[in-house]
């Protein structure tokens, strides 16, 4: 049996109210960016939690439920395709993260960031923590919340768009999803700006 690791410390900062960010879908060729942003208790943990990545399907499911109900305050918010060509991926994310602040209950009194690079939130203030997705219960929180909302916005997506497959590949850059375009054209979905299609090499 594969043995859980523990709980990940929950804030960096005892007795502030500290809001953990990531986001979902940057690498994606289709769909909108996903950002979450949690306050969780002091107290909070779980054994399963971690970054989205390393959990499975079946438990990101369930921890997103669990997160729902015991995170103080919780928000999900997306940036189409369309924005994210506007603005470029980078801009996207973090604008996504601006947004699942802005639908916070309660008014963080520090952010924490998975990555290296954001934008100031107001006058709050915010670090940027590589790998925090699983290093901070918080950030792997809002991993977990991004990343199952647009997987489901994907699986909805290929009820629309079947061609493309989303409900396997969920957006991102397969091989199968490249000749899905090569084959069927972009869908309305798709992110224009992206290398859709993999470079033809010259003789």
């Amino acid at each position: 049996m594969t043995s859980l690791r523990k709980p990940l410390p929950a804030c960096l900062a005892a007795g502030v109210l500290e809001a953990g960010c990531d986001e979902a879908g940057r690498g994606c060729l289709a769909g909108p960016v996903f950002a979450a942003a949690v306050i969780l208790p002091d107290d909070f943990s779980h054994p399963w939690l971690n970054d989205s990545k390393q959990v499975s399907e079946r438990r990101r499911m369930e921890l997103r439920d669990i997160i729902k109900e015991q995170a103080l305050a919780w928000s999900v918010a997306a940036v189409d395709n369309q924005r994210i060509d506007e603005i470029n991926i980078l801009n996207a994310s973090i604008e996504a993260m601006h947004l699942a602040l802005d639908g916070l209950s309660i008014r963080p009194g520090a952010i924490v960031v998975d990555g290296n690079r954001f934008k100031p939130y107001g006058d709050i203030q915010y670090n940027t923590i590589v790998k925090g997705d699983g290093k901070y219960a918080n950030i792997a929180a809002a991993s977990i919340l991004a990343k199952t909302e647009r997987d489901l916005f994907m699986l909805a997506a290929h009820e629309k768009y079947p061609a493309y497959a989303w409900n396997i590949n969920k957006g991102y850059p397969t091989a199968a999803h490249r000749a899905a375009i090569a084959a069927n054209g972009a869908s309305p979905l798709h992110r224009i700006t992206f290398r859709l299609l993999p470079e033809v090499k010259s003789e």
